[in-house]
């Protein structure tokens, strides 16, 4: 994201909920993009600089799932999910995929607004200065991978940039700021996803597990951000 106005690509069939977030949006200084389907999606990705896409999941023809799926290899744009009321699975299944967040319809403007300016602010590049003028931890091991916190990137042992989500890049920052202290999930929604933790909430148990399938040897038996039975996770190098 650049120093100008944020631009928000929102893909829903509806038009009056496609026009309800553009008016709303623009108002609130972004730039509004619309598309109907992953037809006008592509076209206009192509011809645009996007930041943000707001993808509704339940779409005729090709849906939100398939359209997220499709992208992720190509693509780290930001992505928060529009659900149906109650759709667990169809969520799990997208913050699975990569998705940086989700909202259930009908959707709050307001917590709308602040998901994605808390998406879009974990996508900056981050300031990694301590409060008291020291530079912090540039870059940080995971396992063979390299975190580079000021570039937002995580590169393999042979240089390849590995792809990241905001969410993703966010949690390994935190776990890079907090090595060797075990975190509950709480403090990892707070401090990675700028707000607290619900009982019910699977985000970061799943943000966890597609990083663990990233940087781990074995996915199965973790030994970089490693379970901590009944409280949460911690990180080791």
């Amino acid at each position: 994201m650049t120093d100008q106005r944020p631009t928000i690509l929102v893909c829903d069939d509806e038009q009056d909920v496609r026009e309800m977030l553009e008016e709303y949006l623009k108002r609130r200084g972004f730039d509004v993009i619309l598309a109907e389907d992953s037809i006008v999606l592509r076209a206009k990705i192509a011809d645009h600089a996007v930041d943000l896409i707001l993808l509704d999941i339940n779409m005729p023809g090709e849906d939100g799932l398939s359209i997220l799926r499709s992208l992720r290899p190509e693509s780290d744009v930001a992505v928060v999910m529009l659900t149906a009321a109650g759709e667990v699975i169809d969520r799990i299944v997208g913050l699975e995929m990569g998705a940086d967040d989700y909202l259930a319809k009908p959707v709050d403007l307001r917590e709308l607004e602040a998901r994605i300016k808390a998406v879009l602010r974990r996508k900056q590049v981050p300031d990694v200065q301590k409060a008291d003028g020291q530079s912090g931890v540039r870059t940080a091991k995971f396992g063979t991978f390299t975190l580079d916190i000021e570039a937002a990137k995580l590169f393999s042992e042979n240089g390849e940039d590995v792809p990241l989500t905001a969410m993703e890049f966010s949690l390994l920052k935190v776990f890079a700021d907090n090595k060797s202290r075990v975190l509950n999930r709480d403090q990892l929604l707070e401090q990675a996803h700028d707000r607290s933790w619900d009982p019910f909430d699977r985000s970061i148990d799943i943000r966890i597990s597609r990083l663990r399938r990233k940087i781990e040897a074995n996915p199965q038996k973790p030994a970089i951000i490693r379970t901590v039975r009944g409280i949460g996770y911690i990180y080791d190098g």
